[in-house]
């Protein structure tokens, strides 16, 4: 593959307690004006730490908006008509993923700053160059890619502490995924170096996980911010960001997904996954049946022992599936998307050995 004039542009970030008192010098030089986009629980929850740092450095504000349900187009629409939005210098995005990408499609799209303020620890959609939109019936549609990510992402560990565990937890699971993907995905590709970048940076999604993901997850329930706390966070939210960018071109092979997402989008056909079940929890279980397939025991015992750890799923009862109902999926999960570009062929019978073999663990 050549590749002419190729641009990549890695994240900025801050990540602390206090990390919102960096407001005023990483957001002065862009203009004064700010308009705040944001969720209604996530501004509940740093809404009153970002205002009084906007204060404090005299900044003006000239309003706040309700990103909407989904990313989608329709939504940026509405929020690129505001007159606050024409009128603002730039836009501090304040949320989980959906608001993040949102936000990201409006102000990356017509080049305007964009900062953004995760509030729970569950995605890395701060510090990517991708927006995951969705249709307006909240179906997923498609990847949007954007030469950059924002300007630059205030990580506080302080708020991400006092958020549901739950996000952290499932967090984990998508996280320690993208390793296992990606390296089985490229497996013996001579690669670009930007893709075989990102393969190597992804085995930081895992061993980190491994080793202060229990403790940092139990720090999480007590609303403690620890160095395990700070770790994962970093994993999750920057580590697989940096990954992403370099794996996740719309020019390129999808090095980015593997048979873990496809057995999480093959099993949301049954309305309990979204319904009850994070992406990241049945993306966590879905690695084990990867493993399994793959022939990886040593890696599969590790994440198995992981999951044990943290509560995550081991079984198809876990994530409310009965067996029957898997049967029935196992015939499309070899023809999704995310193992077209895969070394060798899944087919129906790995999967139904991985099922036994998870089945009577």
């Amino acid at each position: 593959m050549k590749l002419e004039n190729y641009e990549m542009h890695l994240p900025s970030y801050s990540i602390g307690e206090d990390v919102y008192g960096q407001i005023q010098d990483l957001c002065r030089p862009w203009g004064e004006k700010i308009l705040i986009i944001s969720g209604e629980k996530s501004w509940a929850a740093a809404g009153e730490k970002i205002e009084s740092a906007i204060r404090k450095a005299g900044f003006s504000l000239l309003g706040r908006e309700l990103f909407g349900k989904d990313c989608t187009y329709s939504g940026v629409e509405r929020l690129r008509a505001l007159p606050a939005y024409q009128e603002a210098d730039m836009v501090f995005a304040v949320g989980g993923g959906k608001c993040l990408d949102t936000c990201k499609c409006l102000c990356i799209e017509d080049d305007k700053p964009i900062f953004t303020f995760p509030t729970i620890a569950s995605n890395c959609a701060a510090v990517t160059s991708v927006s995951i939109m969705y249709n307006n019936d909240g179906t997923f549609l498609k990847p949007h890619f954007f030469l950059r990510p924002a300007n630059h992402a205030f990580i506080s560990t302080d708020i991400l502490a006092q958020a549901p565990p739950r996000y952290l937890w499932a967090g984990i699971g998508d996280t320690y995924a993208k390793y296992y993907e990606a390296t089985i995905s490229s497996r013996g590709e001579d690669l670009p170096h930007f893709t075989a970048l990102g393969v190597a940076v992804s085995r930081m999604c895992v061993d980190p996980l491994v080793q202060y993901g229990p403790q940092a997850y139990a720090d999480n329930k007590v609303g403690k911010v620890s160095d395990s706390f700070e770790q994962a966070v970093l994993s999750i939210v920057v580590t697989t960001g940096i990954a992403s960018i370099f794996l996740t071109r719309d020019f390129t092979p999808d090095y980015n997904s593997g048979l873990a997402h496809a057995i999480f989008y093959a099993l949301t056909a049954y309305p309990v996954i979204e319904e009850k079940h994070l992406h990241g929890e049945v993306v966590a279980f879905g690695v084990l049946y990867a493993l399994l397939v793959d022939g990886q025991e040593e890696e599969f015992l590790r994440i198995w022992q992981l999951n044990r750890k943290l509560g995550l799923p081991l079984k198809l009862a876990d994530i409310d599936i009965r067996r029957d109902q898997f049967a029935e999926t196992i015939h499309r999960i070899p023809e999704m998307s995310d193992v077209r570009h895969y070394p060798y062929k899944v087919t129906e019978e790995m999967l139904t050995n991985a099922m036994e073999r998870l089945e009577n663990m």
